[in-house]
C-alpha cells in the first residue's frame, strides 16, 4: 500500500527545494506546493500521534489499519510489540539541532511519570542516522586525552573549567563537560568574544585544528550559547552518503547539517542542554550520559552485506532495523526479501513499476510481514530505504 506522510516545517529545516524533505514530497505528490520561505525538516513515516501517515486514496490512518489488522505486524512484532515499533524519518538540517540524548526505556519510565508535560512518553527513542548528503554531526564524547589537550591549550576553556580538574583523569569527562553546560550566561558571553577575537590570529592550520569554522557557525545560529563549546568534548562527524552513527541511550549528540534519512523507535522523548531556543534540562542529562571517550571512527555504524543488491544495519535493539537497496538501471527486474516484520520503503532515486503503478523517489510503501514487492521497468538505479523491526 502507498502511504501519504506528512512534513515537519521545524525552523531548524532547509528552506523550500534545497530540502531534500521537500524534494521528495514534491516529487511523489503532484498537489504538493513548495514555499521557497518555509524550512523543510522532516518527513516522517509511520504510525506516530504527531504526524501519522495515511494509506493513499482514503482517509485511513495506518495505524487505525494495523489495529484492524493486526497480523500485518508479523507474529514477533505482534508479540513483542502489539504496534510498529519504529518511526521512519528524511532529515534536511540546515541549522544544528540541539545538544541532546535519549533516555533508556527505564528512565523514560521514570521521566514520563513525574515530568509528562515535558517528557510526554514513556519509551526509549534509540535512533539510527544514514546520510543522503554530506551530513555534519557531534556524535559521542572524544578521547579523554583530545578533550584534556582542548582544555590546556584553548585558555577561554581552561577559564571555565580550571587546571585544578586537569590534575585528575577519574571523572574529568563528566566534571569539565557539566562546569561549562552550568557556566553563568554572563561568563559564556565573555569567553565567547574572547575565543572569537582570538581564533581571527589562528594560522588555517589551527583554525582546522581548533574548528574554528564550526565554532562561528554555531555561533552565528545560537548566539553565545554554552553549547557551542561542545565541539571541544564531542566527536565532530562528518558522515559521506550511505554512512551511518547509531544512538543508543544516553549518548549525547548534535545533528549540524546535511540530509538524512533516520529511523527510530517510536518515541519523541528528548533531553537537551543547548543549541536550542527549547526547554534544557541540564542536570538530567548531565546524570543520565555515559562519559566514555572513543575516537570517533568508533562511531560510525556498518552494516552487514545480505545480497547482491542490498546491506542492513541492525542497532543493538528490537525497534528497528534499516535495508539499504541499490538495484542497477541494467537489472530488469528486482523483488524485495521477505520480512519477518511489517516494513516501510522509500524510494530515494530512480523509478520502476510495480503491481500497482510507478515508484518514484519520494513514494513510500507499506509491506506487510512475509510479503515481497516485486519492480520492473527499472529507470535510472534504484535507491531504497526499508524500515523494519529488528526480530
Amino acid at each position: 500500500m502507498e502511504l501519504v506522510c506528512k512534513l515537519q516545517t521545524y525552523d531548524w529545516g532547509k528552506k523550500g527545494l534545497s530540502s531534500k524533505v521537500a524534494q521528495l514530497k514534491k516529487n511523489s505528490d503532484e498537489g504538493f506546493q513548495v514555499d521557497e520561505n518555509l524550512s523543510y525538516a522532516e518527513l516522517w513515516m509511520g504510525t506516530h500521534v504527531n504526524a501519522p501517515s495515511v494509506i493513499k486514496g482514503s482517509n485511513v490512518n495506518l495505524s487505525d489499519f494495523i489495529s484492524s489488522h493486526p497480523e500485518v505486524l508479523g507474529e514477533e512484532v505482534l508479540k513483542i510489540f502489539k504496534e510498529l515499533p519504529f518511526l521512519f524519518k528524511v532529515l534536511s538540517v540546515d541549522k544544528a539541532l540541539s545538544i541532546q540524548a535519549h533516555p533508556s526505556k527505564e528512565h523514560a519510565v521514570e521521566l514520563h511519570s513525574k515530568f509528562p508535560d515535558i517528557y510526554k512518553d514513556p519509551n526509549h527513542k534509540p535512533e539510527m542516522a544514514i546520510a543522503l548528503t554530506t551530513f555534519e554531526a557531534l556524535c559521542g564524547f572524544r578521547p579523554l586525552q583530545e578533550i584534556k589537550n582542548f582544555i590546556q591549550n584553548i585558555p577561554e576553556l581552561q577559564g571555565i573549567i580550571g587546571s585544578e580538574l586537569l590534575k585528575n583523569d577519574c571523572g574529568l569527562i563528566q566534571k569539565a563537560f557539566r562546569t561549562v553546560l552550568t557556566c553563568s550566561k554572563d561568563k559564556i558571553r565573555s569567553i565567547i568574544d574572547s575565543l572569537l577575537i582570538r581564533v581571527k590570529n589562528y594560522d588555517e592550520n589551527q583554525k582546522i585544528t581548533y574548528m574554528v569554522s564550526l565554532v562561528e557557525r554555531l555561533h552565528s545560529q545560537f548566539p553565545y550559547d554554552n553549547g557551542i563549546l561542545m565541539v571541544y568534548f564531542l566527536n565532530y562527524l562528518k558522515l559521506n552518503p550511505s554512512e551511518a552513527i547509531f544512538l543508543g541511550a544516553n549518548v549525547p549528540h548534535a545533528y549540524i547539517s546535511g540530509d538524512c534519512v533516520e529511523c527510530m523507535a517510536c518515541s519523541d522523548n528528548v533531553v537537551r542542554a543547548g543549541l536550542t531556543p527549547k526547554f534544557v534540562d541540564v542536570e538530567t542529562l548531565c546524570d543520565m550520559l555515559i562519559y566514555k571517550g572513543e575516537p570517533e571512527e568508533n562511531k560510525l555504524f556498518t552494516p552487514t552485506r545480505e545480497s547482491e543488491f542490498s546491506v542492513i544495519f541492525t542497532p543493538p535493539v528490537p525497534d528497528f532495523a534499516v535495508v539499504q537497496i541499490e538495484v542497477p538501471e541494467s537489472r530488469s527486474l528486482f523483488q524485495t526479501s521477505p520480512r519477518l516484520s511489517a516494513s516501510i520503503l522509500l524510494v530515494i532515486s530512480g523509478q520502476a513499476q510495480y503491481e500497482n503503478g510507478q515508484v518514484v523517489p519520494g513514494t513510500v510503501l507499506f509491506l506487510a510481514a512475509n510479503a515481497t514487492v516485486t519492480f520492473t521497468k527499472i529507470c535510472g538505479d534504484l535507491l531504497i530505504y526499508q524500515s523494519l523491526a529488528n526480530v
